[in-house]
């Protein structure tokens, strides 16, 4: 599956006869919001065509929120997630996701900035935020640059899996500002990495242990600068149909603002494969 902007779209893996298969469902959604009149954001993800495709591959998701105006943003958008997605099915499937993921978002970045510069005696320079999380047995691996979040929800429970590249976040890390100073500032919103501002980029990767029941929300800043993680653990955790959890969330982040276009991806663990590591080598666990 390719790139996706538009109405909801659902997909539920296959049922398995071994339940210690991983097995996820998931629901997407992308809106303009109710204040702009064209949308920056896009979607993507790669599903596995087999079994075997699921252990060696696994799922990829990804999330990019254009910047720079015009088209510029989705054009860089959807740039990004599509050579994330291109660079995922074409990966050795023995490389660790862990430097698989920030290897495809640099390989993306280049194609972004090269891009930019082509344009740039016609356009606004382009540029755009990602994230990103690959699943497989029982880890997920996040990636991210800007300030689009992942968050994992867990027995009723969000935390962000994600840390904001923004100007005022730095400052906050580096003790220089409070969190409530950091919010009321002019460059909240001014990002401090993302995706073709520069040649090289430096890509925050983690990896999480995941359960039968968590659900990964994905999301642009359209929707966390207006829907917190409260209201997020709320309508995922207690909403067995995701497509609905998902309309929902957008459906409350244009009521409180819509200013920004509104994205999110909503991934639901049903079960895990169990997996150790024995001299570098994977072994089920039973």
């Amino acid at each position: 599956m390719g790139g996706f902007k538009g109405p909801i779209l659902l997909v539920v893996v296959w049922e398995f006869a071994d339940r210690s298969m991983l097995e996820i469902e998931f629901a997407q959604i992308s809106h303009p919001g109710s204040v702009r009149d064209h949308n920056e954001d896009y979607l993507g993800y790669v599903q596995p065509s087999s079994v075997e495709e699921t252990r060696s591959h696994g799922w990829l998701f990804a999330l990019a929120d254009g910047v720079g105006g015009q088209d510029c943003g989705e054009v860089a958008s959807s740039l990004a997630v599509d050579a994330l997605l291109a660079g995922f099915r074409k990966a050795n499937g023995s490389e660790p996701l862990t430097a698989l993921l920030p290897r495809l978002i640099q390989t993306a970045n280049t194609q972004v900035f090269e891009a930019g510069l082509s344009t740039a005696a016609s356009r606004a320079p382009m540029a755009t935020t990602i994230v990103a999380c690959a699943l497989r047995f029982d880890r997920v691996t996040v990636a991210h640059a800007g300030d689009s979040r992942c968050y994992l929800v867990r027995q009723g429970y969000a935390v962000p899996l994600t840390r904001d590249h923004t100007f005022s976040n730095e400052q906050v890390r580096l003790g220089l500002v409070t969190s409530r100073e950091a919010a009321k500032a002019e460059t909240s919103h001014v990002l401090s990495r993302a995706l073709g501002n520069e040649m090289f980029l430096t890509v925050d990767t983690s990896e999480h242990q995941i359960f039968a029941g968590d659900v990964l929300v994905l999301c642009s800043d359209g929707l966390h600068h207006s829907v917190g993680a409260d209201d997020m653990a709320r309508l995922t955790a207690h909403e067995p149909a995701l497509d609905k959890a998902a309309n929902d969330l957008i459906a409350l982040a244009n009521e409180r603002d819509g200013s920004d276009n509104i994205s999110v991806q909503l991934i639901r663990v049903r079960s895990v494969e169990r997996v150790g590591i024995y001299r570098g080598r994977q072994y089920k666990i039973q």
